[in-house]
């Protein structure tokens, strides 16, 4: 029994060892360029997932989340905020080109079936180990919750002042 219990324990220090060395010395890639190992992107998604169950706000949500007054500042704040990595128009925004990990292009991997609790935990927190910012130090919750009720609605069902705001930089060129 004692010759059972001694090597196991001397395979977790081993393992600790190694995961200690291959951190230590730098093993494990850091390169944004670099493919996200299989056990990196389970653990992450995994961790992820259960996060934003816990943490996510429930329905009702505050506001007016379906006026054409909140989708309008809605769409603001994201062309102001979000649109740099998640983009405006069918194309990859430029920034998100270069990232690791790809951020979803709303116009075309819309969040609109994602509850806008959860849209609203990923904006408030961000996502770790992603280039995702948390943005509570920067937007009221009032503005977190004007963009997850923009990003609710699919882009095709806008109202005429929220549509006009996210055509804009299309049509202007940005």
């Amino acid at each position: 029994m004692w010759r059972f219990l001694g090597g196991f324990v001397a395979a977790i220090i081993l393992v600790a060892l190694g995961a200690f060395v291959t951190v230590w010395f730098g093993l494990i890639p850091a390169g944004a360029d670099v493919k996200q190992g299989k056990f990196e992107h389970w653990a992450a998604r995994r961790s992820l997932h259960v996060a934003i169950d816990r943490g996510m706000p429930q329905p009702p949500y505050p506001g007016d989340p379906g006026s054409d007054t909140t989708l309008a500042a809605g769409a603001k704040l994201y062309i102001a905020n979000c649109s740099a990595c998640h983009g405006t128009g069918s194309e990859e925004s430029t920034i998100a080109k270069g990232m690791y990990i790809k951020p979803p292009q709303f116009s075309t991997d819309g969040v609109d079936d994602d509850p806008e609790g959860e849209t609203y935990w990923k904006i408030e927190h961000g996502i770790r180990f992603s280039a995702m910012p948390s943005f509570k130090k920067i937007l009221t919750e009032q503005q977190i919750w004007q963009i997850a009720a923009f990003l609710k609605r699919p882009s095709d069902q806008l109202p005429p002042a929220a549509d006009k705001i996210w055509k804009e930089p299309r049509t202007s060129g940005a």
